[in-house]
This record gives structure tokens, C-alpha cells and sequence, in this order.
């Protein structure tokens, strides 16, 4: 006897589900391979640039913060984690903080103060003039994260804006804006921005430790 998932393929048009699949598929991949081709033709010495600034911030002893909504907070805490553990080689563990985790804060200030607190007032806590943050924001004008940007400048902080398209409200309230210039699509915008920076990782840690790299290619 054939299971229910059995009789259910049975059943369908195989070229009429198949092809339109395939062509999805490709599309995707296209789309994101332009969105990233366009990407570091825009942002290749940017790059360098925002990774030397961390880098010298994190050696002077200053940290990184993290923050976005949604799939952004998700890239917020990923990021966060492979400065705090480790990213490609074995080193200390780096000052990186994503402000997207605390569920007590999170709570109170939106029920304090509203949504669009939830990050600057930790940025008026936590962060100190010198620090790096990093602000994540796929439209380039979330409310929570531009109050925040705001909250940097008061404090003193340099920010990285990571967006797509134009760069939205954020484009000229950022130190340096990387955006997805090829692409308003969220996926697409995603996609870049986890590429950039895990590119952005790999450059501190070659600022940080270079030692680490002459010895994995002498082996």
C-alpha cells in the first residue's frame, strides 16, 4: 500500500512542479551571486577600512556592539559569537557584544519606553567613546536601530551601518555605510551582509594576529 506521501507524489504534474522549482532555485542564486559581485565592487577598500578601525579598537581596548531586528538581530549575535569564541583561527576571545539577547532589558525598556528604545538605551549603558558598533538594518531606517545611531553619536561611538538598496535614513548617519546597493530584497541583502562580515572577522583577526597566519602558510 502506498504511504500518503507516496500517493501524493504520484499525483502531481512532475514538470509542471519540477521546472518552476529549478528556475527559483537558479534565480536565487544568481540574484545573490550579482548582489555580491556588486557589493565588493562598492565596499573592497571600505572593508579594509572597518576592519583596521576594529581592530585598532579592540586592541585599545574597546569592544563591538551589535544590533538589529529579526534576521538582523539573528547576524547580530552570530557575528557577536565569533569575536567572543573564535572565528577561523585559535585566539583569545575578543570584546563583542550584541545587544539583541538580553530578554530582561529588551522587556523592560519596550515597556518602559517603547520599541524604539530597546537599543539605544543600552548603547547609553554600555557603550563608551571609541567603541565600535555595528548597526544592522536590511531598509536602512528601523526606528529602534536609527535611535540607536543616535544614542551612538551622543556616547561617542564610530558606527558601521550594514543595509541594502541606497542605504535608506541610515546612508548619512553612519562612519561607514555598507550597502547593498544591487538589491532591495531582504534574502539577497541577508545574504551580503553575513558574507561581509565574516569577511570583516577574518581581517581583524589578520590585523590581531598575524603571528597565527605566517604559521598557516610556512605549514
Amino acid at each position: 500500500m502506498l504511504t500518503m506521501r507516496e500517493q501524493w507524489w504520484r499525483s502531481q504534474p512532475r514538470a509542471r512542479i519540477i521546472c518552476p522549482m529549478e528556475e527559483a532555485i537558479r534565480r536565487a542564486f544568481s540574484e545573490s551571486i550579482r548582489a555580491k559581485e556588486q557589493f565588493l565592487a562598492d565596499h573592497e577598500a571600505n572593508l579594509a577600512k572597518v576592519a583596521r578601525l576594529m581592530a585598532d579598537a579592540i586592541q585599545q581596548g574597546h569592544k563591538v556592539l551589535l544590533f538589529g531586528n529579526g534576521g538582523s538581530a539573528a547576524d547580530a549575535q552570530h557575528i557577536a559569537a565569533e569575536f567572543t569564541n573564535r572565528f577561523m583561527i585559535e585566539r583569545r576571545p575578543l570584546a563583542a557584544l550584541a545587544l539583541t539577547t538580553d530578554t530582561s532589558a529588551l522587556t523592560a525598556i519596550g515597556n518602559d519606553y517603547g520599541f524604539d528604545e530597546i537599543f539605544s538605551k543600552q548603547i547609553e549603558a554600555l557603550g563608551q567613546a571609541g567603541d565600535v558598533a555595528i548597526a544592522i538594518s536590511t531598509s536602512g531606517g528601523s526606528k529602534n536601530v536609527m535611535r540607536a545611531i543616535d544614542a551612538c553619536a551622543e556616547v561617542g561611538l564610530f558606527v558601521i551601518g550594514l543595509t541594502g538598496g541606497d542605504g535608506g535614513k541610515m546612508r548619512d548617519q553612519v562612519d561607514f555605510l555598507l550597502n547593498v546597493s544591487a538589491t532591495t530584497e531582504v534574502a539577497r541583502i541577508q545574504e551580503c551582509h553575513i558574507l561581509a562580515s565574516h569577511v570583516l572577522c577574518d581581517l581583524v583577526d589578520r590585523h590581531l594576529f598575524p603571528a597565527q597566519y605566517e604559521e598557516g602558510s610556512r605549514g
